[in-house]
């Protein structure tokens, strides 16, 4: 056992040194203030992120529903607020492990749900509150477009502006990807087609260099928010677009692309939002929910772990408290960016999912889903009319059926709708 030990450390010691004559021999400084021992540290592919499955637009599937019958509006209508909530409770309550639920209008609390567990008996025995995080999966999307818009802005950078020019110089760049927009990134519109689920960056390298064949078709890809994060370190200053120092030269892309992006996010729009210390793994100090089976039977849950490698796409854990805090401050606060370009985004769909009409104005949506074993992380959030918005975060499926969150809470908010006659 010893032996094994010294020979892992003198392992170690030469790769750092390694690393080091690599450095001094390019005569180059490591970007992103990292240091050599913790590009050796750094994992490109962790083990533990293979075999997981998150989300795409319309995988979940709809919860079977009996509606009240349609009226017809001679002006617009308004949220029921109290029937919303008390349906919202009715329908989920016996189909999930546990939940929180806020909606807010203008920023103060309009309805608060609050159900179960966020970590069984089987663990914590700690039941959900609305400053309880969980990794949020694909909401993270929206946090990304928004640091993209903003930085973009900021840099006189259009959306329509092309991705190539900010790649890294050493990839590949296959048909089509000279094509491909900042703007067709956030609308999935980039013509990158993998099939999957992954956006790690030896992942994403594979996928540039194949092209984008179908470059201004929408197909849903994680890989169109990880490559933002790559885009954001180059254009913030990060590390050069032809950075190059050989071996190491990709562990050294990903390790700043991750800590560049996290950095950015806290910084321009966590801490006007006030919201500390979010994070891609469970902080000690902070309520956690683990996932679980529904019904979860009483079996240990699941923590889904550091999901850095994933970041852009996925990644951020957050509460319900978090979200609506960085939601208000997008929409009205113009702390982030103008409200009225938060405004655009969302009727450009940029970074969200839906943008749905209804008698009562038009709603937006971005839903999240992570998932291994069996074990689920749901999240939605929605922008709604007259100054509402919800985030609603569930650690399990909904149902043995997997219910569609984001599709039962558009549902209820339709069938409750009243006034405007």
């Amino acid at each position: 056992m010893k032996q094994s030990i010294f020979f892992t450390a003198v392992k170690s010691f030469f790769a750092t040194a390694v690393l080091l004559i690599a450095f001094q021999a390019q005569a180059q400084q490591l970007p992103g203030g990292l240091t050599p021992q913790q590009v050796n540290a750094h994992i490109i592919d962790p083990v533990e992120l293979r075999g997981v499955s998150t989300d795409g637009e319309e995988q979940e599937r709809v919860m079977p529903f009996v509606f009240r019958p349609r009226i017809q509006f001679n002006t617009a209508p308004k949220l029921n607020v109290n029937a919303f909530g008390q349906e919202l409770h009715a329908k989920i309550k016996d189909h999930v492990t546990g939940y929180a639920m806020q909606l807010r209008q203008n920023g103060a609390p309009a309805y608060t749900l609050i159900w179960n567990w966020a970590q069984t008996p089987a663990d914590a025995s700690q039941g959900w509150k609305l400053d309880t995080r969980m990794h949020v999966a694909s909401v993270s999307k929206y946090i990304t477009a928004v640091a993209m818009v903003k930085l973009l802005d900021s840099k006189g950078i259009s959306l329509d502006a092309k991705i190539i020019n900010y790649l890294p110089a050493h990839w590949v760049k296959g048909p089509k990807v000279n094509l491909v927009s900042f703007r067709q990134l956030l609308n999935h519109t980039s013509g990158f087609a993998s099939n999957s689920s992954a956006s790690n960056y030896n992942f994403m390298k594979q996928m540039v260099a194949a092209g984008a064949p179908s470059n201004g078709s929408y197909d849903y890809e994680n890989m169109n928010f990880g490559l933002c994060r790559l885009l954001l370190a180059v254009i913030n200053g990060n590390i050069p677009q032809n950075f190059n120092v050989g071996p190491i030269t990709d562990q050294v892309w990903d390790a700043v692309g991750i800590n560049a992006y996290k950095s950015y996010c806290q910084t321009h729009i966590f801490n006007p939002a006030g919201v500390p210390n979010a994070s891609f793994v469970p902080l000690a100090g902070f309520k956690n929910a683990l996932a679980y089976k529904f019904p979860h039977n009483n079996e240990d849950g699941w923590n889904s772990g550091d999901l850095a490698s994933m970041a852009g796409g996925a990644a951020w854990r957050l509460s319900v408290d978090d979200l609506l805090k960085v939601m208000d401050h997008v929409r009205r606060r113009n702390t982030i960016i103008p409200a009225a370009r938060a405004q655009q985004m969302l009727d450009q769909k940029l970074g969200i999912d839906q943008a749905i009409d209804t008698p009562a104005g038009r709603i937006y949506n971005k839903n999240g889903s992570w998932s291994s074993g069996g074990r689920s992380e749901k999240s939605v959030i929605y922008y709604f009319p007259n100054g509402m918005e919800l985030v609603l975060l569930v650690n399990s499926k909904i149902s043995v059926d997997d219910w569609s969150l984001r599709g039962i809470v558009k549902d209820l908010f339709l069938d409750n709708l009243q006034g405007g006659n």
